[in-house]
């Protein structure tokens, strides 16, 4: 296993884990429809540039292939149907995202980032559960790591009183919904290049929280000014440069490998909420994140396949 692979998906888990600071600052200045409007479309501006430069080394091995090849009516089908699965799978996968991220910044305005991040975190065992409605069976290891979710869910989210708070709550809807966000994009990415499939997506979740931005926040320039280091960070850092590395670093690597690195980013929301924002867990949430950070790796464990 490249260790340059390793060490660039760990840096995008800490580019991740600290995005949840960002999102939890730049509520003090704008509402979350707005952070996530401006932060989505600059997230679809930067990785412009990527795109350029990646169609034109394409276009000129593609180019080389045309030439070779005795049927150009058949690579023109092949490209009018990728062109349509790529605008079609971008936007299904900006409506998923925009539902989720909306959920998710509201969620970090009414609890602290650290309990954000492992609830946030519970997709990687939420899209097998997802998967038993498609079909698709889980192993002995999915179904303890379901538990041990759950129970970690319970000490970090419910209190005393047994209930629990408006904002873990949002949370844990943002996670079943990036869950799904997930499965569309399992269901596209094959079909498409991903770095383009993420752009439409920005470009669409940014246009549809920029709706509601405008109906009910009515955002002003000087407010977004002053936002402008965490919208900044979340919108370049997380959406842009995180993507990026995420591509490179999982390139002829391990994907089980690869998830359990980035899963990381929900231990960096804790440490980056307690370093930049002095936000604490008690105990009890802290036992509840060990006992959701080792059903995550649980989750991620590979499983023997039936003959």
């Amino acid at each position: 296993m490249p260790l340059k692979n390793s060490l660039l998906l760990l840096l995008a888990a800490v580019i991740w884990g600290i995005a949840f600071v960002a999102q939890s600052v730049g509520m003090d200045y704008v509402g979350g429809f707005t952070f996530n409007a401006v932060r989505s479309l600059i997230g679809s501006a930067v990785l412009v540039p990527l795109i350029l430069v990646l169609g034109q080394k394409n276009s000129n091995s593609s180019a080389t292939v045309e030439t070779a090849s005795s049927h150009p009516s058949t690579n023109t089908v092949s490209n009018v149907q990728k062109q349509k699965d790529l605008i079609i799978g971008g936007i299904f996968c900006g409506i998923c995202l925009c539902l989720a991220s909306n959920f998710q910044q509201f969620g970090i305005k009414y609890t602290t980032v650290g309990k954000a991040g492992f609830i946030t975190a519970c997709y990687i065992v939420i899209v097998p559960i997802i998967g038993l409605f498609l079909g698709k069976k889980c192993s002995k290891f999915i179904w303890a790591a379901v538990v041990m979710a759950l129970i970690g869910l319970y000490l970090l989210c419910i209190t005393d009183g047994f209930s629990i708070g408006k904002g873990d709550l949002l949370v844990l809807v943002c996670a079943f919904l990036f869950s799904i966000h997930i499965l569309v994009i399992d269901h596209f990415s094959p079909k498409v290049d991903g770095v383009k499939l993420s752009c439409i997506q920005f470009l669409t979740c940014g246009i549809l929280s920029g709706i509601p931005a405008l109906l009910f926040e009515h955002p002003e320039f000087s407010s977004i000014l002053a936002a402008w280091q965490p919208i900044l960070y979340a919108g370049v850092m997380s959406c842009g440069v995180a993507y990026t590395l995420q591509i490179i670093g999982q390139k002829n690597m391990n994907p089980t490998v690869a998830s359990l690195i980035l899963s990381l980013e929900s231990c960096i929301s804790v440490l980056a909420g307690w370093v930049l924002l002095g936000q604490q867990l008690s105990a009890k949430e802290i036992f509840g994140c060990v006992i959701m950070f080792a059903a995550i790796i649980l989750a991620q464990l590979p499983q023997k396949q039936n003959a």
